[in-house]
C-alpha cells in the first residue's frame, strides 16, 4: 500500500478564485474534467456504531473508510474504493463495479462478492459480515482538480457538498440531496516524495491552516 502526503484547507470563495488563476497558470487540469470539473458522486459505508464517522471525529490517527463513487452521472464507470489514513498520510485502494454490483451491494446482496479476482470487494463482504458495514448516506459534490507531474502533485478544489441525509439510492440521478450544513470548501493537496515549491507557494494562503475536514462527516451533520 503507497501512502501519500496530504494537505486540507477550509478556504472562502475569494480563495477559490486566487487558487484556481494561479493553478492556472503552473498546472494542467486533470484530463478527465469537463470545463475543468467534474461531479462526484459518493455512497460511504458505516456501521450501526458509527465507527467510521467516530474515529474520524476523535482523530483516530489509523484508520479507514469504503466508498462506492462514480463521476458526472456515468454510472458505466463505478469503483468501490477504500481510503486508509494514517497521520498525515493517506493512501487508495481502487477495483471497478458494474451499476447491477453496486446496487446489489446497495440492497444487501452480497454473496457473489466472495467470487471473482477483486481482493477489495471481498475484505469490503467481509467487513460487512464481521463490522457490520452498510451504506449509509450519499456524498455529492463539484471538484476542480489540477495535476503538476514533478512529485505527482494534485490539487484540487471542492465545493457544493451535498449530503443524501439518509438515502443509499445513490444510483438514481434524481436522487434528492441537500447543502452539507454551512459546509467550507476544501483546498487539497496531495503529493508522492516531495512537494515543489511552486506548487507549494501556489496554494499558500496567509493565516490559514491544515484542517481535518471530511466530507462523509460533513453530510452526517444531520445524522
Amino acid at each position: 500500500m503507497d501512502f501519500r502526503h496530504e494537505w486540507k484547507h477550509e478556504i472562502g470563495a475569494a480563495d477559490l478564485i486566487a487558487i484556481r488563476q494561479r493553478m492556472g497558470a503552473v498546472a494542467r487540469p486533470d484530463p478527465h474534467a469537463v470545463d475543468g470539473k467534474y461531479r462526484i458522486r459518493s455512497l460511504y459505508f458505516d456501521n450501526a456504531s458509527d465507527q467510521a464517522l467516530r474515529e474520524k471525529l476523535d482523530g483516530v490517527s489509523r484508520r479507514e473508510k469504503f466508498r462506492i463513487r462514480y463521476y458526472n452521472g456515468d454510472l458505466s464507470l463505478i469503483h468501490l474504493e477504500k481510503k486508509s489514513k494514517l497521520g498525515g498520510l493517506g493512501s487508495k485502494e481502487s477495483a471497478p463495479l458494474t451499476a447491477e454490483e453496486a446496487q446489489a451491494i446497495v440492497d444487501g446482496r452480497t454473496g457473489w462478492m466472495l467470487e471473482g479476482g477483486r481482493p477489495l470487494v471481498r475484505e469490503l463482504y467481509s467487513k460487512m459480515r464481521v463490522r457490520g458495514l452498510r451504506p449509509r448516506t450519499i456524498v455529492d459534490y463539484t471538484r476542480e482538480p489540477f495535476i503538476y507531474s514533478p512529485g505527482n502533485v494534485r490539487v484540487t478544489l471542492d465545493y457544493d457538498i451535498r449530503t443524501g441525509l439518509g438515502s443509499t439510492d445513490f444510483l438514481d440521478p434524481d436522487c434528492v440531496t441537500v447543502p452539507a450544513g454551512d459546509a467550507p470548501i476544501i483546498l487539497e493537496v496531495k503529493w508522492d516524495n516531495y512537494l515543489p515549491e511552486i506548487i507549494r507557494a501556489a496554494v499558500q494562503l496567509e493565516g490559514r491552516r491544515s484542517s481535518a475536514f471530511s466530507k462523509y462527516a460533513q453530510c452526517r451533520v444531520y445524522g
